[in-house]
């Protein structure tokens, strides 16, 4: 039977039996709360050093009906050793071991002291450098995965859990629930599955990155695959402009601030073959997942009622005729969430 390790009773003597905890050595447990697709617990040490275990759940917890083998944590453990190589030093937590037979990783705890960079935004606190790095982070894994391709698009082949935790449940429940945008997102399904360029991470966004001393630390890593770069850059979009909705006495800064993650992600990528034709992919992600955040199975918790309905409205407009570039969009969407506000 597979051990419930938010059961802190079975999970210390799992660990003491496996070895990882000595005889006599206390240790204490911390549920970490916060994801709908992982049990997450911490575990430390006197000395002050952690531990962070994760274990997949076939259902997540959300109200819709959403599963997602299990069997997507040994994915994570592979993203977690090769972003160790690909990503800038420092910026992923320490791979330590994985049970298969219970669905489950342990990781370096990144060290007490460090913030959540979801909760620094929608807090007000935006700084630029945050959005730099960002892209940069971004930007490099693109750039190396697919300088290593023959190494790595082997290695990631399988986009299983792409689709299950993200294709399906944004954009194909999105398409049968809202009808007037079924076509492009149908449209994007398929365009997404035809790109095979770098490793993607599936999940790029503030909610899964640590800020520690200064430095983004990315966390998050089950629907990582090799496929198409404009799905990280729309996603990451999406989490800059939803909040710019929400938070109106921060909406220029978090706009001002998204397009320069822009700026910094195109810079990092400009000499790959592939760069010149991403912006027009990555628009279209940015529509997609926008109205998916509000509309879809997994809808951003922080937006109101009348603040998805909005989005929803705004974004189906420009659907209809999509700008050509990032800064348009943003431009556009800004004006767009502004104006039907006031009206």
């Amino acid at each position: 039977m597979e051990i419930d390790i938010e059961e802190f009773g079975a999970l210390e003597n799992y660990l003491r039996s496996n070895r990882f905890i000595d005889p006599g050595e206390r240790v204490t447990f911390q549920k970490l709360l916060g994801g709908v697709s992982n049990k997450t617990v911490k575990i430390t040490w006197p000395d002050g050093h952690g531990w962070v275990l994760k274990q997949a759940l076939p259902k997540l917890r959300v109200s819709a009906e959403w599963f997602s083998s299990p069997e997507r944590v040994r994915v994570e453990a592979k993203a977690l050793r090769w972003l160790d190589r690909l990503a800038p030093p420092g910026a992923t937590p320490e791979f330590l071991w994985e049970d298969p037979a219970n669905h489950l990783l342990a990781m370096e705890a990144v060290p007490d002291g460090h913030e959540n960079w979801k909760s620094l935004l929608l807090s007000g606190h935006i700084r630029a450098e945050h959005f730099e790095q960002f892209g940069v982070l971004l930007g490099t894994i693109h750039r190396r995965s697919f300088e290593a391709a023959a190494e790595v698009r082997p290695v990631f082949a399988v986009r299983t859990y792409f689709e299950t935790l993200r294709l399906e449940p944004y954009y194909i429940y999105t398409a049968e629930k809202v009808p007037a945008a079924a076509g492009f997102l149908q449209s994007l399904v398929q365009e997404t599955r035809r790109h095979r360029l770098s490793l993607v991470h599936g999940d790029f966004s503030p909610k899964n990155t640590l800020i520690y001393q200064g430095r983004l630390i990315l966390l998050d890593h089950e629907v990582v695959h090799f496929g198409d770069p404009a799905f990280d850059v729309g996603f990451a979009l999406t989490h800059f402009l939803s909040k710019a909705h929400h938070l109106a006495e921060h909406r220029v800064r978090f706009a001002d601030s998204a397009e320069l993650f822009w700026r910094t992600y195109a810079r990092e990528i400009s000499r790959l073959d592939w760069a010149s034709t991403l912006e027009p992919r990555v628009v279209r992600h940015t529509l997609g997942c926008l109205l998916a955040r509000a509309a879809g199975k997994s809808r951003l918790e922080y937006l109101t009622s009348a603040e998805m309905l909005r989005q929803r409205d705004v974004v189906l407009s420009l659907m209809a005729n999509s700008p050509n570039s990032v800064g348009a969009l943003i431009d556009q969407l800004i004006k767009g969430i502004t104006t039907y506000a006031q009206n």
